[in-house]
């Protein structure tokens, strides 16, 4: 059932973007439980298969179900600032009020009859204080074994996708931002509808908090929105630029294109078809970053890459001219 949110004059003002790696953890392991619904990101599956092996997700998965219901608000507060650390995310999340777990653990549970009742979930209530802990131990395990290897490259995108978006808004104002967010998303007359995994009902006011817009690299195909006072409304939608990510391989260059630039430097260069960071970029092709920092100098000498500082790295990305190279390249 979609959810329409009526944004007024201070909703508008108070509208912001974040990357959070807890958001990301979470939706990794989303990904996890409806991956037997569909085949996307079957290369990321594979290559973390033997790691959630070694993982008992069991405690988790008694509050994230795989498919609507409500999952507790504690588990993942929103962002106090733009570009938090997981640490700090994680932090909030161990000093939680064992009053408010155990109401929102039992909001959960309640979805799925006779849940509470089962020895794990009457554990789970029993001692709200050490299930915050223990959930707090096993979302930091996944966060190492799902997310944190490929954080680097992962930040990367979701940096240049609030990049392009704040873009969007200088230059055509957040109309343009709200009708590109992704298909299910409408925006008509100050009124955000949006579909609902979860528990809520009808229209509401944002009330003055705004809205808080996270990109994420596993919520694809769908979009999640969330409404928990008293924080901000919540929408967390695919970042552009993201099937790049579930990619198994770096594709090899175009042969005339590394006889022109040499096969290190076309590799970089035809790789680069979201922005990167000279670490993602050296994670990628297997380079030390020293070797990727040359050869990046030297195209950005040609015209062919650009570069931005976004949040404390420096993102690269092709120039009209370095996409028209690659592109003839190819053809």
């Amino acid at each position: 059932m979609p959810l329409t949110l009526r944004l007024g004059a201070d909703d508008l003002r108070r509208c912001r973007f974040a990357v959070s790696p807890l958001c990301q953890t979470h939706e990794a392991l989303r990904m996890l439980r409806r991956s037997a619904r569909h085949g996307y990101h079957r290369a990321w599956l594979r290559r973390v298969a033997p790691a959630v092996a070694g993982l008992d997700l069991s405690p988790l998965w008694l509050l994230i179900p795989p498919v609507g219901g409500y999952t507790p608000d504690f588990l993942g507060p929103p962002p106090e600032e733009p570009y938090p650390r997981f640490e700090d995310e994680l932090a909030r999340v161990r000093g939680t009020d064992s009053a408010l777990a155990h109401a929102e653990m039992s909001r959960s549970l309640a979805c799925t009859p006779g849940l509470a009742d089962t020895p794990q979930g009457r554990a789970a209530l029993d001692d709200p204080a050490g299930t915050v802990q223990r959930l707090a131990d096993l979302t930091e395990q996944a966060w190492r074994a799902l997310v944190a290897p490929d954080w680097a490259r992962h930040r990367a995108v979701l940096e240049a996708d609030v990049a392009h978006r704040s873009r969007q808004v200088a230059d055509a104002g957040l109309d343009a931002l709200f009708a590109g967010l992704h298909p299910d998303v409408d925006w008509a007359d100050g009124s955000l509808t949006l579909p609902v995994r979860g528990d809520l009902r009808d229209a509401q006011l944002a009330d003055g908090r705004g809205v808080l817009l996270m990109p994420s690299v596993f919520v694809w195909p769908d979009v999640v929105s969330g409404f928990a006072r008293p924080w901000q409304p919540t929408v967390i939608y695919p970042a552009r630029g993201m099937g790049g990510l579930t990619v198994d391989d770096v594709p090899r260059p175009p042969e005339a294109l590394a006889r022109l630039l040499g096969r290190g430097r076309a590799a970089v260069l035809a790789g680069l078809s979201d922005p990167a960071s000279t670490t993602g970029l050296a994670r990628r092709h297997g380079l030390a970053p020293s070797t990727v920092s040359a050869h990046l100098a030297v195209l950005r000498e040609a015209g062919l890459l650009g570069a931005r500082r976004q949040g404390h790295q420096v993102l690269y990305a092709r120039t009209p001219l370095g996409d028209a190279v690659v592109a003839g390249a190819w053809s």
